[in-house]
């Protein structure tokens, strides 16, 4: 079968290559022609993990290709997955001019039936859209098609190949065969599929997505409450995780949550709520709560380090998780942007997002690895999860850093054991360690701060 992707950005060009490597015969148009100029010399311009290697392998076979021309890739295509950006405007809610074009270039140019399948994350009513745009074109026979995405960056493909669900919102019968044909493979797997109409579709993403986020902003939050009380937000996370009606998933505090999805959906759904004359209080609290964590890390460093003006951090990770280079709306860039403005030079190391953050921030150092970024600094500061940093030399670090000190708003340590190798260590809803001679006193320790045997 013949497809059409248009948008060859990180869902895009992930959907193409995937689609490709599903045996479909694939074609990607992007109307910027440096972008596909160096998709079509093998240059990827997005960090995931294996996703070079897929893109090749079907560029190879002939089954994926990149193009500006959008009109002779409709002409044959069966299918055409919208994949453009939907970035948030000022007050939350979704910019969809980029999906208004793509509509109107496509019901201008089709001339035979087409499944027009939004791929892009959309409110509530897009399809609608799509359709009376499409409509008011040459061509009458067509379908439009919700069919929403749920990649997490650093694992898309795999997310793709493997997903949890696979939800196809359709008006008509033929458009839900084409797509059950398109996803044949996932069915042989046997991938839960949800069937159901285009707006019930939309509305899947939206859901999603923000209780996802709410799980994130509450597991912050009971963090801030453990670090009062001498509860470990660790052992509190497992034991609720245990529960089958709860899960263990999202319940990982940090610096809270960013990234192109969570932060502009959670937005678009309290606007979209407004717009239909109601509330998601939840969700309204979620994005507060957020701002308010990403303050609250910010005060955890201040609070180790002093007064920032004149002294050193080194800064390890900028990406808003492990495994990708995406720095939008990264916890990490809040910290960095504000120790920079308030007089801290930062020394930064990211695996994969410093040229972005360069960008954003040209005045911080950025190094090319963990133990430059800490030469010469009074505080490092762990911001984001990658898996080299969970192995650091304490040993070498000592020597290299000013002040033995650290601030791990990942909580990638025991406290006890970075203690023992002779730091100041501080994470998020646990105990501070200390080395042995910087400990208080058992009786200068509050009441409740160390775990009793009971099981309350």
């Amino acid at each position: 079968m013949r497809i059409c992707v248009v948008g060859s950005g990180y869902v895009g060009l992930v959907t193409g290559a995937c689609l490709a490597d599903f045996g479909m015969d694939v074609v990607c148009v992007d109307q910027d022609e440096s972008k596909i100029a160096r998709l079509q010399a093998g240059d990827i311009p997005i960090y995931e993990p294996g996703l070079k290697t897929l893109v090749a392998k079907n560029e190879e076979t002939g089954r994926l290709r990149f193009t500006t021309e959008l009109a002779p890739a409709l002409e044959s295509a069966v299918a055409v997955f919208i994949a453009v950006g939907t970035p948030p405007r000022e007050d939350g809610s979704s910019d969809l001019r980029y999906v208004r074009d793509v509509a109107q270039a496509i019901g201008g140019q089709i001339s035979g039936y087409k499944a027009i399948v939004t791929k892009s994350t959309v409110p509530v009513g897009t399809g609608r859209m799509i359709e009376e745009i499409v409509g008011s074109g040459r061509c009458r026979s067509f379908s439009v098609v919700s069919n929403p995405e749920f990649l997490r960056e650093g694992s898309a493909i795999e997310d793709f190949m493997r997903p949890d669900r696979l939800v196809i919102g359709s008006r008509d019968q033929r458009a839900t065969d084409i797509m059950l044909e398109i996803y044949s493979p996932l069915r042989a797997r046997g991938v839960p599929i949800v069937v159901t109409d285009v707006e019930t579709a939309e509305m899947i993403k939206y859901a999603s997505n923000s209780f996802l986020a709410t799980r994130i902003s509450f597991i912050n939050e009971v963090a801030e409450l453990c670090e009062r009380t001498g509860a470990d937000v660790q052992v509190v996370a497992h034991g609720m995780g245990l529960d089958r009606r709860i899960g263990p998933l999202f319940l990982r505090p940090g610096p809270g949550f960013g990234g192109s999805c969570f932060p502009k959906d959670t937005r678009a759904m309290a606007s979209m709520a407004r717009d239909a004359g109601a509330r998601v209080q939840i969700v309204e609290a979620t994005l507060e709560v957020n701002r308010r964590v990403q303050e609250r890390m910010l005060g955890k460093i201040e609070s180790a380090l002093g007064d920032p003006r004149g002294r050193t951090v080194a800064m390890l990770g900028l990406s808003f998780k492990p495994d990708t280079d995406d720095i939008r709306e990264s916890p990490a860039l809040f910290v960095l942007d504000r120790l920079l403005s308030r007089g801290a030079t930062v020394r930064a190391y990211d695996p994969a997002a410093m040229d972005n953050a360069r960008r954003f921030r040209p005045d911080a150092i950025y190094c090319g690895d963990p133990y430059e970024a800490a030469e010469g600094a009074d505080l490092l500061a762990i911001l984001t999860e990658w898996n080299q940093f969970r192995a650091l030399e304490f040993d070498r670090l000592r020597t290299l850093l000013r002040e033995p000190s650290i601030v791990d708003l990942r909580n990638l340590y025991e406290p006890e054991r970075v203690a023992a190798a002779g730091f100041r260590y501080a994470s998020l809803g646990r105990a501070d360690g200390a080395p042995d001679s910087q400990r208080r006193p058992a009786s200068a320790i509050p009441a409740g701060a160390a775990f009793g045997s009971e099981a309350g």
